[in-house]
């Protein structure tokens, strides 16, 4: 199946409203939570605007919702994720998989950060 290059920028606006109605907060709160204004926001949802990955990032925690699921609508349950990994780490050996968690381990950390 060929990889879509673009992406619609719309769609993932309205996915962002979706599951910004869904937890029940304004635009105004969901921008006072990514450090962003209310009007980018709503350009973002609108999709008249591209967001930055950094502020989808920060969307897609502060909507506790997977930036796969905004950006391009598959929605993941976390344990499918944990079956998925831990399916990838069994092949490996054990020094590639110590090496495998000290990069999520850096990486989590950095996203926790932002």
């Amino acid at each position: 199946m060929p990889v879509k290059k673009e992406l619609d920028y719309a769609l993932i606006g309205k996915r962002i409203r979706n599951a910004r109605v869904k937890k029940g907060i304004t635009q105004e709160e969901l921008a006072a939570e990514c450090q962003l204004s209310a009007a980018h926001i709503g350009h973002i949802e609108r999709g008249t605007r591209i967001p930055s990955l950094e502020t989808v990032v920060y969307i897609s925690r502060a909507l506790s919702v997977s930036l796969d699921e905004l950006v391009s609508g598959i929605e993941e349950k976390p344990e499918a994720a944990f079956i998925r990994l831990n399916a990838m780490l069994k092949t490996k050996d054990k020094n590639r998989v110590k090496a495998y968690l000290s990069v999520i381990q850096a990486l989590a950390e950095k996203i926790d950060d932002m």
